[in-house]
């Protein structure tokens, strides 16, 4: 199975450089939607809803610090490890969200129930570690 790195890299590689926010929401769609469509997750690494939208820890620890990335700085994660159907919901994923800026996918996950949910009383700006679990996101963009 594909991990979130191996995503990670497929998306620098298409989209070129961008914010490590921007990335984050890219992965959190396209493992949302690949939920959706297919019922199959794209790779095991879970989202926690913090308090700038969905992030992975996972992910998160490969670039803290940095506020730009490329596929350069990511020396794990390969994207040839995805599937030509995984490449596809990849690719439709970035063509309804990858000219979005950071901010407008942060304020779109924080307009979604998954998020909302995971995140159930606490107050904005406060941390919080909380799954965004795989169902709450296949059955809510599945019904979009």
């Amino acid at each position: 199975m594909a991990n979130i790195f191996d995503v990670a890299k497929y998306i620098l590689e298409k989209k070129g450089q961008m914010s490590t926010w921007k990335l984050q929401k890219l992965c959190y769609y396209s493992q949302a939607w690949t939920l959706a469509w297919g019922g199959e997750q794209l790779f095991d690494e879970d989202f926690q809803a913090w308090s700038n939208g969905p992030v992975c820890p996972d992910l998160y620890r490969q670039h803290q610090g940095k506020y730009m990335v490329s596929d350069k700085n990511f020396l794990i994660g390969c994207s040839t490890n995805l599937t030509p159907a995984q490449t596809n919901n990849i690719d439709i994923v970035l063509g309804d969200y990858g000219d979005d800026d950071a901010y407008q996918l942060r304020e779109q996950t924080h307009s979604e129930d998954p998020w909302i949910v995971a995140r159930g009383e606490t107050p904005s700006g406060k941390r919080s570690d909380a799954i965004i679990s795989k169902e709450s996101m296949g059955e809510y963009y599945g019904s979009l």
